[in-house]
């Protein structure tokens, strides 16, 4: 069978690594999607790739860059992608067209602002396209749940970009966990410098905030750690004022918490407390670009990880400072035969995860149910992190904490 084609819906710093004109300034120069899937092709296992925006005229500039920082770089890897729409129109709905221009069983990426992943998600779903989303998959937990039924009714493969899970280190955490007794508390950290606010300003405090951007990787990770428990009430806290002085709207935040208990499903008397912290207002030169922590206990031990300083440093004149890379994610650096040598980091690899899952199903080889009982972040397994981050976005909203409701193992939830 034909390789799936895939459509990549976003043009910005993840997809491509192009922002405002020239190349991000962050650890993703040369972005994240496009990069993978064009080597993905290189290695057969997609087919055809296109692109789109919603303004044609970057597609030039887009290009160049790619060529440029890529395909120079990588053994003239083809970066060559079909584009929607024309480099001469701005249409905010030419996902349409591009969706459209696939043939069912095709796949697609969807890397732009929170508020257009589900109905981004949903016209593709209900013409067979399987989708990949990046997290969080929605904002609302209505909208989350509406893109499963749909997903399922439809026979696609819908996986949110929870590239935390292909994580060594925490994937290696997620399995310990399960031998160290009943969940009793997590803490999580995760930031990234003032620089950002700079590159998502346009929907920064507008769209979306810094915990479904960044608390959803921990909430996630948190989530799939403790299969057994179910969270049962969000109270959420934010500071403010930095982000408003850098130029953002006054409802900004700069630093969001989320506390979150968690009940065990078959025993409601054991109670965990999770508490999950994102901040965008992190120093210009952190060392790193994501600060990243967490720590988790159980009743028979804890796990705790750092995966900032990986005790891998770097320091250059042209930086003036010390650096903690991580190659553990994204490896940009070309293999021995100058090619791209990056299919070992967890970025690629969530990736190839979702395309061998799309092949597999076109193929027959495989259900949808099998995907989930994998343990992929699927729509079906992610339903609690959707829930606890559009919980607590009302609890910043309505200064209240708010209850999540789970019952009849039929996928019903609710907020109140």
């Amino acid at each position: 069978m034909t390789p799936p084609s895939v459509l990549m819906v976003g043009t910005g710093e993840y997809t491509t690594g192009f922002v405002h004109g020239a190349a991000s300034g962050s650890d993703k120069k040369v972005g994240v999607v496009g990069l993978s899937l064009f080597d993905l092709r290189r290695r057969g296992k997609v087919a055809k790739l296109s692109m789109v925006g919603v303004s044609g005229s970057k597609f030039p500039a887009i290009r160049k860059h790619l060529e440029k920082n890529i395909s120079d770089v990588y053994n003239g890897l083809n970066v060559s992608f079909e584009s929607f729409p024309a480099d001469d129109q701005t249409d905010p709905e030419a996902y349409k067209t591009a969706i459209n221009a696939l043939e069912p069983g095709s796949a697609i990426t969807i890397f732009t602002p929170d508020t257009t992943h589900y109905p981004i998600a949903l016209y593709a779903i209900q013409r067979k396209i399987h989708v990949m989303i990046t997290k969080p998959a929605t904002k609302l937990l209505q909208d989350h749940l509406d893109l499963l039924v749909e997903s399922r009714r439809h026979g696609v493969f819908v996986f949110v970009e929870h590239h935390k899970r292909f994580d060594p280190a925490y994937s290696d955490a997620r399995a310990r966990a399960q031998t160290l007794g009943d969940f009793n508390y997590f803490y999580s950290y995760m930031s990234q410098p003032k620089s950002q606010l700079e590159t998502f300003r346009a929907w920064a405090g507008k769209d979306s905030d810094i915990s479904y951007y960044l608390n959803s990787h921990h909430i996630d990770i948190c989530e799939s750690m403790v299969p057994s428990y179910t969270p049962v009430k969000v109270t959420a806290a934010a500071s403010m004022g930095i982000a408003v002085d850098l130029g953002c709207i006054p409802e900004t935040e700069d630093t969001i918490t989320l506390l979150v208990e968690w009940r065990k499903k078959t025993d409601p008397s054991k109670i965990a407390t999770g508490v999950y912290t994102a901040s965008w207002i992190a120093p210009q030169k952190a060392g790193v670009h994501s600060n990243q922590y967490f720590h988790w206990m159980g009743s028979k031990g804890e796990v705790r990880i750092n995966q900032a300083e990986r005790g891998y440093k770097f320091t250059g004149d042209d930086q003036g400072q010390v650096v903690w890379l991580n190659p553990f994610y994204m490896r940009y650096v070309p293999d021995e035969e100058g090619n791209f040598g990056g299919q070992t980091g967890y970025g690629y690899i969530s990736f190839e995860k979702f395309i061998d899952a799309v092949t597999a199903l076109n193929e027959g080889r495989v259900t949808l149910d099998q995907l989930d009982a994998r343990g992929l972040p699927t729509l079906k397994n992610t339903i609690a992190t959707t829930a606890i981050l559009h919980a607590g976005r009302i609890s910043l909203d309505e200064r209240r904490s708010v209850e999540i409701a789970s019952w009849g193992g039929d996928g019903t939830w609710s907020l109140s």
